[in-house]
């Protein structure tokens, strides 16, 4: 699996949420490292797509579509939002 940036899951990001998010500021739950979304590493070939912090390598979002449905985890995020 080669990792990516952030900018790779625009398209999903905006199906998901409505709106373009490369830009919005994500802050890792674990180390507290804030960035824009694009500065994230992406994995699009997990079991779904896995998103984990630049700084510290944890999960910070996951994405899976199941019967048409996406499922989203976003349990390593402590904010998704401007600063």
């Amino acid at each position: 699996m080669d990792p990516l940036d952030g900018n790779a899951i625009g398209g999903l990001m905006h199906e998901v949420f409505g709106a373009e998010m490369t830009a919005v500021t994500a802050t890792c739950a674990t180390c507290g490292a804030s960035g824009p979304v694009a500065q994230t590493v992406v994995y699009l070939d997990a079991p779904g797509t896995v998103v984990r912090c630049r700084n510290c390598a944890s999960v910070l979002m996951v994405f899976a579509r199941v019967h048409d449905r996406y499922c989203v985890d976003l349990q390593g995020l402590a904010a998704l939002g401007a600063r």
